[in-house]
């Protein structure tokens, strides 16, 4: 039963991540409460790559063309703005590192500083808005977020761009893979390549 009820989350909060743009950790507590288990109360709650392996299956049956699309315009936000903050050795994580991003997604991009605030610095001197928050480092501390937001000339709504500031050697553990393999954020050479194979695959009959 608890089985059949965490496969029932990791799909539901796949619709919500497709459907609504929300992260994973909120897809899965809206879903939980959704099916009557707030908390995940005497339930496994699906992992991450879980509800990522959900949020494929969904893609592909009901918007496959349309998320290719987004993603691709998505991708090619990201590395703008990886040229635009080079110096701070950016990795795009997230959906549109992984694939699955569609234009109601938040980009996600990793910032490797020796100073937290030289980021926010280069912002400031490209004449960027931007917002400053923080989340739980999952250590007991915190690191810095920017938020801002990125017009594209696709879509008329603009692009939730998530600044997150680490420490100058943070890199090395997080370029640590997956339990399966697969990287969780890759560099701007890393994006090329996945744009291009993800046009190589299009082109294929």
């Amino acid at each position: 039963m608890d089985a059949s009820v965490t496969a029932e989350i990791a799909a539901c909060a796949a619709r919500l991540v497709v459907e609504e743009g929300l992260d994973y950790a909120q897809a899965r507590r809206k879903a939980a409460r959704a099916l009557g288990v707030p908390g995940g109360r005497g339930v496994a709650m699906p992992s991450n790559e879980a509800i990522e392996d959900e949020v494929r299956t969904h893609i592909q049956i009901f918007c496959a063309d349309e998320q290719a699309q987004d993603l691709q315009v998505m991708r090619t936000l990201a590395l703008q703005w990886m040229e635009r903050l080079a110096d701070f050795r950016p990795h795009l994580a997230g959906a549109a590192w992984r694939g699955t991003a569609n234009r109601l997604c938040a980009l996600h991009i990793d910032l490797y500083c020796d100073d937290p605030k030289s980021a926010e610095i280069a912002l400031i001197n490209l004449g960027v808005d931007y917002d400053a928050g923080a989340l739980p480092d999952g250590h007991g501390g915190e690191f810095p977020v920017l938020r801002l937001a990125s017009r594209v000339s696709q879509w008329r709504e603009p692009v939730t761009v998530l600044l997150f500031v680490h420490d100058h050697d943070a890199l090395r553990g997080a370029l640590k893979p997956d339990g399966r393999g697969q990287a969780w954020r890759g560099d701007t050479d890393a994006v090329i390549r996945s744009m291009a194979a993800a046009g190589h695959a299009a082109e294929q009959p």
